[in-house]
């Protein structure tokens, strides 16, 4: 198992959602910082790249319980994968490199984080 942890939060599909309704310039931008920041705590991974299949397990820490589950997470997981294909740790985000995926919540007002699990699997 590999980890690495994202200090905060990101935003939700929800603000994704708005954002893009707003501009489709906007979303970008905001797709692409968000991206940025999970690329920079990739880095913990000391350049490791996945040959095999993965399965990820998302712990996803918030503040508190204002935002649901799925809001949370749908986003969270599309920019992670992506910045973690284009920081080469993954090959590609498609079924072949992806088994699957679990997400678990928390709170922790003190520091919310998102725990990225990384499980190679066995083919």
């Amino acid at each position: 198992m590999t980890k690495f942890t994202i200090r905060g939060t990101l935003p939700g599909l929800n603000d994704y959602i708005t954002a893009e309704r707003t501009n489709r310039y906007k979303g970008a931008e905001m797709k692409r910082r968000c991206e940025a920041v999970a690329m920079h705590a990739a880095q913990q991974l000391g350049g490791i790249c996945f040959t095999r299949p993965v399965r990820f397990v998302y712990r996803w820490f918030e503040p508190n319980r204002h935002r649901d589950k799925d809001n949370i997470s749908a986003f969270g997981r599309k920019v992670i994968q992506d910045a973690l294909v284009r920081a080469k740790v993954l090959e590609n985000d498609g079924w072949k490199q992806i088994e699957g995926f679990e997400d678990q919540f928390f709170v922790d007002k003190k520091s919310p984080r998102i725990e990225v699990q990384i499980f190679e699997v066995d083919e």
